[in-house]
């Protein structure tokens, strides 16, 4: 009698679809800025967190010397959040990433009522995973790459939906090859 009942339960739940947990996917993406162009992808995410954790590595491609060597002092854009309500280019925080004589280094870039400010974190080494933490307080930005940590003031204690910002190269240059960055979601 018990094994009837057994198989008859086991029969109901597989012709009754019950409801599962999804698994989180934590897999790798692919960002290329392809040679001539600024961006790497024109998705859009949205979002109300406040904390962000991302593992992110760039291959030797991430190299690169400018036409003009001003230029070689921009930050590019590597991943951050729109902020306040508004559009990234009046509020945003992200963290950027140059190269300075083969070396890459990586700082935190924030857009303030359309102005910019940005300055260096650390470097990284190349082929090799850093890890990138972002926690959105009320008055500041905490960012931190592997376990250096900054805090960088923040113009308001608005948290309404924001959206992602990803790889970007330049200000005015373009990328001068294609160059890869791959990217993982730890949250």
């Amino acid at each position: 009698m018990k094994q009837i009942f057994l198989v008859s339960l086991l029969v109901l739940v597989a012709l009754v679809k019950l409801p599962s947990c999804k698994k989180i996917n934590h897999k790798w993406k692919t960002f290329t800025i392809k040679k001539g162009e600024h961006r790497s992808t024109r998705a859009i995410d949205y979002s109300k967190d406040t904390m962000f954790d991302w593992d992110i590595e760039f291959d030797s491609s991430a190299v690169y010397e400018t036409l003009d060597s001003l230029n070689q002092l921009d930050i590019n854009k590597l991943i951050g959040w729109s902020d306040c309500g508004e559009d990234h280019i009046e509020n945003s925080i992200r963290f950027g990433w140059r190269c300075i004589n083969d070396t890459i280094e990586i700082h935190w870039f924030k857009h303030e009522n359309g102005s910019f400010s940005f300055a260096k974190i650390t470097t990284i080494d190349l082929c090799k995973p850093s890890n990138y933490y972002l926690r959105i307080h009320d008055w500041d930005y905490e960012l931190q790459v592997d376990g250096v940590k900054v805090f960088v003031p923040r113009n308001c204690v608005i948290q309404r939906r924001r959206y992602q910002l990803y790889p970007y190269f330049g200000g005015d240059e373009t990328a001068p090859h294609d160059i890869i960055i791959k990217i993982k979601s730890n949250v």
